[in-house]
């Protein structure tokens, strides 16, 4: 298959919905022969954090001179970004080649293996074809049965855990947090954001349970600038630092690395911090326009927070989009403090909500907005104004708007025949 027809077949799958269970992604990696047991395996699983302390991960260790694999989810503007070597997309070439494979083999399987759980299988490969040095895995959903799970960790890594993804996680937050606490395996170090209490008892519980050492990270990192705007980025580097230490990387077996390895200290883990990129992450595309992929409450109040940190008492035209499963009150509660108006265009995802929809709930709380029928228009009106531009409520829409703003083909249009 060629990539555009590769990567059709794959979002074909995206029918089977979300199921999570690790039977299939199981059965893919013994029958891919996947081979990462020189490699060490940091997991990340958390609400909001994830991306931006895996792009920490592997940054740092990259400045280390370590051969990284990053696997992260969902993408922006390629699908090629979900799955990095060394910092570098896998190939056009190779995820045709690899999908191309995967497709035979899975052909008469039932159930038949999901979009992510493909997705995971070919990334695993590519690592394993790479021969790296570290894999840094974000879950996709949730973690107990999220397709990476069925990859022994060397280090588990949870970020804060808030309420996201109800429908397939659970109802409480203490079931969110059973679900996202199933990473932690035996006799496996765990590296924790500080959590609300309840969260925090489950995932002691999970720890004793596993036998595995829980260090909880709650002090910020403040020793050197960090290249993600934000406070709250100084604690996902605390704990990115806390993960990669926990790593024990001194401890690889020195004769089969690479001479260019060096001794991840202070230094190391500056330079790593300071050449981090995570796009839609508070990202200033200009003087004036921000793009921030915050789809939840809790990601919308520190979205808020950094706004006001950058900005002070400047308000936003806030140009909105976001998917029909989330909160749609509480992400436009938590934006209200900063918006002097709100701009809400259609965009090419069935996925999200109605524009109509979205105003009538900004409407119910008090705010004025406006509907549009594209982005493209939505923005052109945003940059008449005066105030400063904030792109948010999806990274599926950051995603969209940064195609836009790159004048480069949306991610789906990728696989357009």
């Amino acid at each position: 298959m060629t990539y555009k027809a590769a990567l059709a077949w794959l979002y074909s799958l995206q029918r089977f919905g979300i199921k999570l269970g690790l039977e299939n992604i199981r059965r893919l990696i013994g029958e891919l022969d996947l081979d990462l047991r020189n490699a060490r395996v940091i997991h990340v699983a958390g609400t909001n954090g994830k991306g931006s302390v895996c792009a920490m991960i592997d940054s740092i260790c990259r400045a280390g001179k370590y051969r990284t694999g990053l696997f992260i989810s969902p993408h922006l503007v390629t699908f090629r970004e979900r799955i990095r070597v060394n910092g570098e997309m896998i190939s056009e070439k190779d995820v045709a080649a690899g999908l191309t494979n995967i497709r035979e083999l899975v052909r008469d399987w039932d159930p038949h293996p999901t979009f992510f759980e493909i997705t995971t299988a070919l990334a695993l490969k590519h690592f394993a074809k790479a021969r790296i040095d570290i894999a840094i895995l974000e879950t996709g959903l949730g973690g107990r049965l999220d397709a990476t799970n069925a990859v022994q960790a060397d280090v588990s890594v949870i970020t804060p855990i808030a309420f996201d993804h109800e429908k397939w996680l659970g109802d409480s937050i203490e079931k969110i947090a059973s679900e996202k606490a199933g990473i932690i395996k035996a006799r496996t170090p765990v590296v924790c954001a500080p959590q609300p209490g309840e969260v925090e008892k489950i995932i002691r519980a999970r720890a004793i349970e596993c036998d595995a050492a829980l260090q909880f990270v709650d002090q910020p990192y403040i020793k050197s600038p960090i290249a993600l705007r934000g406070e709250f980025q100084k604690l996902n580097a605390a704990i990115a630092i806390g993960a990669v230490q926990a790593l024990k990387l001194d401890c690889l077996d020195q004769s089969s690395s690479r001479d260019a390895r060096i001794k991840i200290d202070d230094s190391v883990i500056a330079r790593g911090l300071a050449t981090v990129e995570w796009p839609a992450r508070f990202q200033c595309w200009d003087k004036r326009t921000v793009i921030d992929g915050a789809h939840n409450p809790a990601a919308a109040k520190l979205l808020a927070e950094t706004w006001c940190e950058i900005f002070t008492n400047e308000r936003a035209t806030v140009i909105l989009s976001v998917l029909s499963d989330k909160d749609l009150r509480g992400i436009c509660d938590a934006l209200a403090p900063i918006a002097d108006s709100f701009l809400l265009p259609e965009i090419r995802t069935e996925r999200a909500v109605d524009p109509l929809e979205l105003q009538k709930t900004l409407t119910g709380l008090g705010l004025k907005s406006e509907t549009f029928a594209s982005f493209g228009e939505a923005l052109a009106n945003a940059r008449k104004r005066q105030a400063p531009i904030l792109i948010t409520g999806s990274l599926h829409f950051a995603g969209e708007a940064l195609s836009h703003l790159q004048n480069k083909p949306a991610a789906f249009e990728e696989c357009a025949q």
